[in-house]
């Protein structure tokens, strides 16, 4: 799978995914880093078939008015700590990617996964 880990996850996520095998951008990547219009972040994302990864709801907005970007991570577990998020995706990661083989948008909270069908 592809990822595109959004500018208020951090870096770490992005190495994580990556280090679990897939092809994952964080916005630090980009030219503008941090300051990539949600509008870049999308069109990279539909280029590059990747999907989203974010804790901002104006791309859920977006992909529930407009179906963009074509596949969205929503990241809704408040503040956590950086570990606490490392342990959650890892715990998840196997039910997420099977997820993500059928499904368009997927939430991971602190205590659910929700497959938005």
């Amino acid at each position: 799978m592809k990822f595109l880990v959004d500018a208020q996850l951090p870096r770490r996520l992005a190495r994580e995914l990556a280090a679990s095998g897939h092809d994952t951008v964080h916005t630090l990547d980009l030219p503008a880093a941090n300051r990539t219009p949600d509008q870049e972040i999308v069109a990279l994302a539909m280029r590059e078939n990747r999907i989203v990864v974010t804790k901002d709801n104006d791309f859920v907005i977006s992909f529930l008015l407009h179906g963009t970007p074509p596949k969205l991570f929503l990241i809704s577990t408040g503040n956590i700590s950086n570990d606490q998020l490392s342990r959650l995706l890892a715990s998840n990661l196997t039910v997420l990617e099977n997820a993500f083989s059928n499904y368009d948008f997927v939430e991971l909270s602190a205590l659910t996964i929700t497959i938005h069908a």
